[in-house]
């Protein structure tokens, strides 16, 4: 179980990289074809933000994840023993939650700064 789920940290941090290293080459391609030096900083800019977007969601979403998948299932165990709780437990899965949407706010500003 343990080493599937690096696997899969693995590949996602492996298409991250694939992106930026990606972006940095068509911004390498665009500066051979006489583009001004401010532009050229610009583009690295968008293209720093644009990595910093994606990693803040990625981590965010990844993190909520795990902690609904752990809450979750304590959830439902505490449910199966005592059903007066269930709703109190949900609560907190929510909470949980709240991780992507906070994760998707900061990426969504950060995207607003490109």
């Amino acid at each position: 179980m343990l080493k599937s789920s690096y696997r899969i940290v693995g590949l996602i941090l492996a298409v991250l990289i694939g992106v930026i290293l990606l972006g940095a080459v068509a911004v390498g391609q665009e500066a051979s074809h006489g583009v001004a030096p401010a532009d050229q900083l610009s583009a690295y800019r968008a293209i720093g933000l644009g990595g910093a977007a994606a990693f803040a969601i990625a981590v965010s979403v990844l993190g909520a994840g795990y902690a609904v998948g752990r809450i979750g299932s304590a959830a439902l165990g505490l449910a199966a023993e005592k059903p007066e709780l269930l709703t109190r437990s949900i609560l907190f899965v929510a909470l949980a939650e709240g991780l992507a949407v906070l994760g998707f706010a900061v990426a969504m500003m950060l995207m607003q700064k490109i």
